[in-house]
């Protein structure tokens, strides 16, 4: 038999989708290539190989990074696999990760449950909980958060890191905290350099939500407030820091960018802190205006009408006790 007999009835289709370049076992099953066929054709110096167990490589010569992405895929079984790690964070665009072209092996999130194990380009990383994909470039690739957890897993480099945590926020790709949830439940806070990394993620999150709420109040006309102050009552006890205040509307904006440190994920002490500070504010008739983050990058005028209601709504409430306001 020569390679350029006819496979089938059913010939495959021309190799211009890499989905038609990489295919498993039963796909060329259902096109009419019987195993023997396939066998034949991945013999040294063959037209095909195999990437894969299952899983074949229709031309010679070496696999595009896109057809590894696919091949790795189809090895752990579409459906609930996906990619993550270094390999979800280039495709995400991260110039902070290393090119596709550049990895050794492609890491593919899937359920504890799949009987595989890691050969060739793929390596497996098995979780209880499956995360909801994302599509890019027609992948399922796991959310942000998620395959940073995993990329970070395997890095000891602090610097690096550093450079892939900063830019998943700088980039506007994910907050802060769902990053450091994510390290959290895959125990990784416990290691020193890690725990650097996030110190610093943190307060880039927290500046460039500082730099939200300025551009915020300036760009839907809002009163100029006193920026990052501190409140107590005269003679009496701090009462807390703000992010805004307006002292004639007993107004105050409160930046959330808490984040869960602990190894347990045990933050009720700082969950608690905030609540009695809030709460304490008030009891004294200071209206408190909560906003996260992501609220502000992603809904930025519905939270400045949410202020301007409450600067409108103060003549309306009963005064506010008489509180000192000092810079922070």
């Amino acid at each position: 038999m020569t390679h350029n007999t006819p496979l089938s009835p059913r010939p495959l289709p021309r190799l211009s989708d890499v989905r038609d370049r990489v295919m498993s076992a039963a796909q060329l099953r259902a096109h009419g290539v019987p195993a023997g066929q396939v066998a034949e054709r991945c013999t040294p110096g063959g037209p095909w190989q195999q990437l894969l167990p299952g899983v074949y490589l229709l031309h010679p010569g070496p696999p595009t990074s896109e057809e590894r992405l696919h091949a790795a895929l189809l090895y752990a079984g579409h459906g609930e696999a996906m990619i993550t790690g270094l390999a979800a964070l280039a495709l995400y665009g991260f110039t902070a990760a290393p090119p596709l072209t550049s990895l050794d092996r492609i890491d593919v999130l899937v359920p504890r449950t799949r009987r595989l194990r890691s050969v060739g380009c793929a390596r497996l990383i098995r979780t209880h909980t499956t995360p909801s994909p994302q599509e890019v470039t027609g992948l399922p690739v796991a959310p942000v958060a998620r395959a940073l957890a995993d990329a970070v897993a395997r890095l000891s480099d602090a610097a690096a890191v550093r450079r892939l945590l900063t830019e998943a926020v700088r980039g506007g790709h994910c907050e802060p905290a769902a990053v450091v949830r994510e390290l959290n439940r895959a125990r990784l806070l416990a290691r020193p350099h890690v725990v650097g990394a996030v110190d610093s993620l943190l307060a880039e999150g927290r500046a460039l939500a500082e730099e939200r709420l300025y551009a915020l109040v300036r760009e839907h006309g809002l009163p100029e407030p006193l920026w990052n102050v501190d409140l107590r009552l005269p003679g009496g006890p701090h009462l807390g820091g703000v992010d805004a205040y307006w002292p004639e509307h007993s107004v105050a904006v409160e930046l959330d960018t808490r984040a869960p440190r602990t190894q347990d994920g045990d933050t009720d002490a700082e969950w608690t802190a905030y609540s009695s500070k809030r709460e304490h504010l008030e009891l004294l008739g200071i209206t408190v205006v909560h906003i996260t983050p992501k609220k502000l990058r992603e809904s930025s005028e519905q939270q400045a009408t949410v202020i301007r209601t409450a600067l409108m709504a103060s003549p309306d409430r009963e005064p506010a006790a008489y509180v000192v306001v000092l810079p922070r």
